[in-house]
């Protein structure tokens, strides 16, 4: 039996968010998440949220609005809430060596050991906006979903 490669979605969460309880994929109203929720849509077999408050949400949880960040955070913390998502990855997605992870959150998502945890899965891993500026990064989608990716 052949595995396929499968492409997987991964965006960082934001601070503005509705009043009420949503959908994940519905909760977080900035013009980055639309622009990291619709480049994923299209480019990934499936997608998932990374909450600072919640770890890994499927885009149809139910959230209630919240006010936790991962900029705010200290080094400890950030290894610690990377470590802690890596076991709910394992758990929930089941990664196989050769899956594509694909990052779109900010370093304080990425490089506390969430990227070297997808490696050492045998995981290959792109961020499409790394070290772009959040200028840059809404260009990049804009012109994306313009242009069809």
């Amino acid at each position: 039996m052949v595995l396929t490669q499968r492409r997987i979605g991964l965006v960082g969460c934001v601070k503005d968010k509705t009043a009420v309880p949503q959908a994940a994929k519905d909760l977080y109203v900035s013009a980055l998440f639309a622009g990291r929720r619709s480049y994923v849509e299209r480019s990934s077999d499936s997608w998932w949220i990374l909450s600072a408050e919640h770890g890994l949400v499927h885009p149809d949880e139910v959230l209630a609005p919240y006010n936790v960040t991962l900029k705010d955070a200290g080094r400890l913390a950030r290894r610690s809430w990377s470590n802690q998502l890596l076991l709910v990855i394992d758990e929930r997605i089941q990664p196989r060596r050769g899956d594509v992870f694909e990052i779109h959150a900010g370093a304080e998502y990425r490089e506390f050991g969430l990227l070297d945890g997808l490696r050492d899965r045998g995981c290959l891993v792109e961020i499409p906006t790394e070290r772009m500026r959040i200028g840059e990064q809404l260009r990049f989608y804009k012109q994306a979903r313009e242009h069809r990716l």
